[in-house]
């Protein structure tokens, strides 16, 4: 008696790689896409004071500022976007007094939940970098209105 061994597999059309990439077509998505998403999802993480290094948050500040400008909300946030997967690097401001660990912590899992929600891409890694604390007394106070000399 000969043995023999029958294996049997789906036709290759009738497989699904990834929500993206199907039989019926391919989905792609752009690097602006996912870093739009990422930084709003990390913005939404209390104890995020800004997105950004030094340089970065100025143009940005100076950028808000002129009429008709809009918020950039990718600033401080640089991405690799392949055709099911993303890593995601993100620079940042932490308020004075959270936890840096749990910070970065609970920025990993919004931004991971909402670029897979959003966009059906497996997001391998979220690099956070902190670069500065924000304290409270730094906010710029307004200045008080000068004093008229005569009434």
């Amino acid at each position: 008696m000969s043995e023999s061994s029958t294996t049997v597999t789906a036709p290759a059309a009738r497989t699904r790689q990834s929500a993206l990439v199907t039989p019926e077509g391919s989905t792609t998505i752009a690097d602006t896409v996912v870093s739009k998403i990422a930084g709003i999802a990390a913005s939404e993480v209390t104890g995020v004071h800004s997105l950004g290094g030094g340089a970065a948050r100025a143009i940005g500040n100076l950028r808000e500022r002129i009429p008709g400008a809009r918020t950039n909300h990718s600033q401080g946030v640089s991405v690799e976007v392949g055709e099911t997967e993303a890593a995601v690097d993100l620079d940042l401001v932490a308020e004075y007094g959270v936890s840096i660990a749990d910070l970065a912590d609970g920025i990993r899992r919004n931004v991971i939940s909402a670029v897979e929600r959003m966009t059906g891409l497996h997001v391998v890694e979220v690099n956070v970098t902190v670069n500065d604390v924000h304290l409270p007394q730094e906010d710029a106070q307004p200045a008080p209105p000068p004093e008229h000399r005569v009434q």
